[in-house]
């Protein structure tokens, strides 16, 4: 894959950016920034509990037109998911999608629980929509004591500053090419 200089620029100053706030949030994207149209492996860190205590959950709502979301399993953890009507309909190979995962939820087992003093990575993975912009991952951290809900989002642009809970930012970029085959 080949990248034009204008692409690379857009990447570098969107990389800078974001890791300026990224320190502000809680849980964040280990990758956000990406290329419209293509795959995305979504790489959730949850870097703390909820004031002290261990986290036990961590609930995903999949954001409108991502496509074909799909969680990794977690050693450690059950996985669950729940499938329903998508906002965003769209073709795949020829067939009308208008369902699909809508939120991931992992459940520490028995003894499995995210101590407060440790960070931990959920990823799950699907495919960009054709068009850039914002798209917002919002998560419920559940605690043996408490929850965080991750789910504040700007009314107009991407600044999260000043907001207790926001929600992990990925910024699409433009391709400048038209989208291929991607899984």
């Amino acid at each position: 894959m080949t990248f034009s200089r204008t692409s690379l620029r857009a990447i570098a100053v969107c990389a800078v950016s974001l890791c300026a706030t990224a320190s502000w949030a809680h849980i964040t994207l280990a990758d956000q920034a990406a290329l419209a149209g293509t795959g995305y492996r979504a790489t959730l860190r949850v870097g703390h509990g909820c004031d002290g205590s261990p986290t036990t959950a961590v609930r995903v709502s999949v954001p409108a037109g991502l496509r074909g979301a799909k969680p990794m399993p977690k050693p450690g953890w059950t996985l669950a998911t729940t499938t329903g009507p998508l906002d965003t309909p769209y073709d795949d190979h020829g067939t009308k999608v208008t369902t699909g995962v809508t939120t991931i939820t992992w459940t520490a087992t028995a003894g499995n629980a995210l101590p407060d003093d440790q960070y931990d990575e959920f990823v799950l993975r699907g495919s960009l929509p054709p068009t850039a912009g914002a798209m917002w991952f919002k998560v419920l951290q559940t605690c043996q004591k408490g929850s965080t809900d991750w789910a504040e989002v700007p009314a107009s642009g991407t600044s999260t500053k000043g907001m207790k809970a926001p929600a992990a930012l990925l910024e699409i970029i433009p391709s400048g090419h038209a989208a291929g085959h991607n899984h």
